[in-house]
């Protein structure tokens, strides 16, 4: 009836040994000792001269625990062998030698049995003994059973699904080759389900990390794919980082005591240590988690090198990002700028040398618009104008910080700056202090000729550009009116020069061909007409033209001094040719569909003509 301090074996029989494994004693019988262990007969035969026999185990793998089940064995009781003990009883033989020379069927052989039989052939049992040899070290790494459980977990791991199906004989269950589960070898009908590739993430992510990076390192060996093992890694960064399993988007990663109770400096070494074990490649891992990892990193401050390989990665797949988890807060006690502005430009830097690398260039519009290469570079250009516009009310924010997020990327990788326009609207409107130079310097990153007609029409009445800036959109707003309506004109001249051969015949008309004639003229007469609108419009644009050239000349005169009541004049000017072209855009828009019309008149007129000309012939 053991107790809590000691233990007697109950045989009827005085005891004649105490065996004293740290603060519990055990009163037992030397004989079934020493038949079974080498150790315990010496240690016996040492102390056979004192009255009273004590041996004192302290090292003995496993304690108190291991040892009673040892006396057990020993005195032929039966003990029940389970992941949870085996090792601890291999270990506890190992170091009382019960070998096959002191007694046949011994411990150590029984324990060899059971572990290579029964545990090593389970998924979940080899996963229970390995958790086992953490408290059992070295012993359990000098008898190899860590090795071995690694090694099985890892093939089971490494087997893809899609090939051989799974489990192959997970928890000792056996399945027939239609895929129902097996009792006694008669289908049961159960069905198994369907196991993806990541179904052993979450069993490998409770192992201790020593013990889990020797998994991961033997799986690469025997040739695991490269996502499977990037995969796991976030898993268990998920699962043991507190502030990455704030933001799931691998599904519920339920948080472990374990990882509750890393301290910060334990945290920082396993990020530093998924950073070095992730494979190097672009798409295995989401661009959202590796900005998470990123930002745990600055909160946890570990070394250089992790953030620099952290910012590469992101940098590799950056037109995947999203604005949001690109906004990365800015942890230094300087607080400079509210969001981490250099570590966004160190991100763009890195992916505009993977893009160059990769055969980037500089393509004309047309390229930009269709080309599926160039669709990261522009995907990415629009995410930089979208941080730009977030980053902007930071009043902290100067300008040449702004200037060189906005000038880091190429002129091609923007078909439209819209998205620029809009960015430094929102900084002006942020720093309105900002000095009348300094807007100017800002507003010149602008390309005036690559806005949209709705970013026209605003950046014309902003009142906070400045006004040679204004100018500039309202010239090439002209100059697009202009070369629209001349198009125009060229269109208008190659239609009537196509209907002069019908007037000009040489050849006697038959009563057919002179209604074909008359309805051709018609038409003709009706697109000299549209030619006449045509003519008055541009003269009307020339009007306009000398107008907003002198309204040029009154602001080089006036200069930056000019007074406010100067200011609102021509600022009133200016928006009244504003008005006059977009009434010169409506006439252009009526012209347009004048001219269509009387395009579509003649086409019809030209066919009529044709069918007229084959029945003369059939009648001739």
């Amino acid at each position: 009836s053991p107790s809590s301090t000691s233990g007697f074996c109950t045989t009827g029989l005085p005891s004649d040994v105490i065996v004293q494994v740290g603060e519990m004693s055990f009163h037992l019988h030397k004989f079934p000792l020493l038949s079974k262990s080498a150790i315990l007969g010496r240690l016996i035969e040492e102390n056979s001269d004192q009255d009273e026999c004590t041996i004192k185990l302290s090292n003995i793998p496993g304690g108190a625990k291991s040892f009673e089940l040892v006396a057990r064995f020993c005195y032929g009781l039966k003990i029940e062998l389970s992941p949870a003990n085996i090792v601890h009883l291999r270990c506890a033989a190992e170091y009382l030698e019960m070998t096959e020379e002191t007694a046949q069927d011994n411990l150590i052989h029984q324990a060899e049995m059971f572990f290579n039989q029964v545990v090593l052939r389970s998924w979940k049992d080899s996963l229970e003994a390995l958790k086992t040899c953490d408290v059992l070290l070295p012993h359990a790494e000098d008898l190899h059973i860590a090795k071995r459980c690694v090694e099985s977990l890892a093939a089971k791991a490494s087997i893809d699904p899609d090939l051989f199906g799974w489990p192959v004989s997970e928890h000792g269950a056996m399945h027939s080759p239609g895929g129902s589960v097996l009792w006694n070898g008669i289908s049961t009908g159960a069905k198994l389900g369907n196991f993806s590739s990541d179904w052993w993430y979450d069993d490998a992510s409770s192992l201790s990390f020593p013990t889990y990076k020797r998994l991961i390192s033997t799986m690469e060996s025997r040739g695991a794919k490269e996502e499977i093992v990037a995969g796991s890694l976030t898993y268990y960064a998920k699962k043991c980082l507190p502030g990455l399993n704030r933001r799931q988007s691998m599904g519920p990663v339920p948080l472990t005591s374990a990882a509750a109770t890393l301290s910060e400096e334990e945290q920082r070494h396993l990020l530093e240590d998924i950073d070095r074990m992730l494979p190097l490649q672009r798409g295995l891992i989401s661009t959202n988690v590796l900005l998470w990892l990123l930002r745990t990193a600055m909160i946890l401050k570990v070394n250089r090198a992790c953030i620099s390989n952290l910012e590469k990665r992101v940098g590799m797949q950056l037109d995947e990002a999203t604005l949001e988890d690109l906004l990365l807060p800015n942890f230094s006690y300087t607080m400079d700028t509210l969001y981490n502005v250099e570590c966004v430009r160190r991100i763009l830097d890195h992916f505009l040398a993977m893009d160059q690398t990769m055969g980037g260039g500089s393509p004309c519009l047309d390229d930009v618009m269709g080309s599926p290469s160039l669709a990261p570079i522009t995907a990415v250009a629009k995410l930089i104008d979208g941080y730009l516009a977030e980053i902007a009310p930071d009043i902290n924010l100067k300008p040449p910080k702004f200037e060189s997020l906005a000038t880091a990327l190429p002129e091609y990788a923007r078909p439209l700056d819209d998205g620029l326009y809009r960015a430094i609207d929102v900084y002006l409107k942020a720093h309105s202090c900002l000095p009348e130079p300094e807007r100017e310097h800002l507003c010149r990153l602008i390309d005036c000729q690559k806005l949209s007609l709705e970013a026209c029409t605003h950046a014309a009445q902003n009142e906070r550009l400045p006004l040679r800036v204004v100018v500039q959109v309202l010239f090439f707003e002209q100059l697009q009116l202009r070369t629209s309506i001349a198009g125009c004109l060229m269109v208008s001249d190659n239609l009537e020069g196509s209907s002069r051969p019908l007037h000009g015949s040489g050849t006697i008309a038959t009563s057919g061909e002179a209604g074909a004639r008359w309805v051709t003229s018609a038409a003709v007469r009706e697109n000299q007409a549209l030619r006449a609108g045509m003519d008055s419009m541009r003269l009307r644009l020339a009007e306009l033209e000398r107008e907003c050239s002198g309204m040029r000349q009154d602001i080089r005169k006036l200069g930056g001094a000019a007074g406010k009541d100067g200011w609102a004049a021509r600022v009133q000017r200016m928006f009244s040719l504003k008005m006059k072209l977009q009434m010169c855009s409506t006439e252009e828009a009526k012209m347009n569909d004048r001219h269509r019309s009387a395009s579509a008149k003649l086409e019809k007129l030209q066919a009529k003509v044709s069918s007229h000309k084959k029945h003369l012939t059939i009648d001739a």
